[in-house]
């Protein structure tokens, strides 16, 4: 989220990517920085350790909607 808020913040397209058990601590963290309406994608979790082809899975059915929030 923060990250993503950075990047927003300098005038840039951004869309956060979070994974679902941190949902609620994205909605924190946007709502803290002023920037509640921040384009998010939610991502199954966990991400991280689930190997190449699982992240290219999840890559594949988010990537129509992480270009869509950036165009926005």
């Amino acid at each position: 989220m923060r990250d993503g808020i950075a990047i927003a913040t300098k005038g840039l397209p951004a869309v956060a990517l979070v994974t679902e058990a941190f949902w609620p601590q994205g909605d924190f963290v946007a709502e803290s920085f002023g920037m509640p309406d921040i384009p998010r994608l939610k991502l199954p979790h966990p991400v991280a350790g689930t190997g190449q082809q699982k992240m290219r899975e999840i890559a594949d059915a988010l990537v129509k909607q992480m270009l869509g929030a950036l165009v926005r």
